[in-house]
């Protein structure tokens, strides 16, 4: 079995763990190194036993990237980012350790193995350097990763519509961000072509991706104050169903049901642990 972990998933930090039964991999180091130590003793994986494969980064936002110093320079873990990524983490002030060695360059689209998965980079538009979406294989296995997405691609879709498990970013719900506090400049950021998807834009691109193959989705990167995790799934569930979709969601520390339902989705916390998730090979 494959095993899947949000850490985080926010705004305030963004970290994911995937392993398979040859080693782990984190996606995104955005929360401090010691709340990842942490979470991953807590299922019995530590830092430094070289059980951690490779960091793989989506972009440079402190929100995504904050502890690859310490995973790179510290830990020795290598850490995978494109060069305009990596770049601008050399020299962030959110950063004081240098990844140094443990620094890996990654082409856009290039194919890579770690931790006994077969990766490959594919570009998701944000206001960014660079923004990668990651999709990763083993053997049937096939999982999708793509968060601060300001508009979708053919790309974006075409590596959707091949997962089996699908993380993707819900932001925001347009009328909590019309009515809310933010500055004008950065409600038309957040809501701009190089922003964030909203709660309708995911359930209308998951309407549209949707086939047999996918099991599960995971709504990642919700705001924290221009959006509900109650409102998101209620949202999106409900246009699935309309499409006549049996959508379920799985049950805090329980592993998910998938028989009867087309669809398990579930809304990642913003800043806790999820259980670990048994995924099919």
């Amino acid at each position: 079995m494959i095993k899947f972990m949000s850490l985080s998933s926010g705004s305030s930090g963004n970290c994911y763990y995937l392993a398979s039964d040859e080693g782990g991999l984190l996606i995104d180091a955005g929360i401090p190194a010691r709340s990842i130590a942490k979470e991953l003793k807590s299922i019995g994986v530590s830092l430094d036993s070289g059980w951690i494969k490779g960091l793989v980064i989506t972009h440079e936002h402190a929100d995504h990237t904050r502890t690859a110093g310490v995973i790179g320079g510290i830990y020795n873990i290598p850490v995978y980012a494109s060069v305009p990524v990596h770049n601008s983490i050399a020299t962030s002030r959110f950063i004081n350790e240098s990844i140094g060695a443990s620094r890996r360059n990654l082409e856009l689209g290039e194919h890579f193995s770690l931790a006994g998965f077969e990766l490959q980079s594919f570009l998701v538009p944000h206001d960014s350097l660079q923004n990668y979406g990651y999709h990763i294989r083993r053997g049937d296995f096939s999982f999708t990763l793509a968060t601060d997405i300001g508009h979708l691609t053919s790309d974006i879709r075409r590596f959707a519509s091949q997962a089996k498990y699908l993380v993707v970013e819900a932001n925001y719900d347009p009328e909590m961000l019309r009515s809310g506090s933010y500055p004008a400049f950065l409600k038309d950021r957040v809501s701009g072509p190089f922003g964030h998807l909203s709660n309708g834009e995911t359930a209308s691109f998951l309407g549209e991706i949707y086939n047999p193959l996918l099991k599960h989705v995971w709504l990642c990167h919700l705001s924290k104050e221009n959006n509900h995790p109650d409102l998101c799934w209620k949202s999106i569930s409900s246009h699935l169903y309309n499409m006549g979709l049996r959508v379920g969601k799985t049950e805090d520390n329980h592993q998910p049901h998938y028989e009867g339902k087309d669809l398990i989705l579930d809304v990642l916390p913003r800043t806790k642990a999820t259980q670990v998730f048994l995924l099919e090979e």
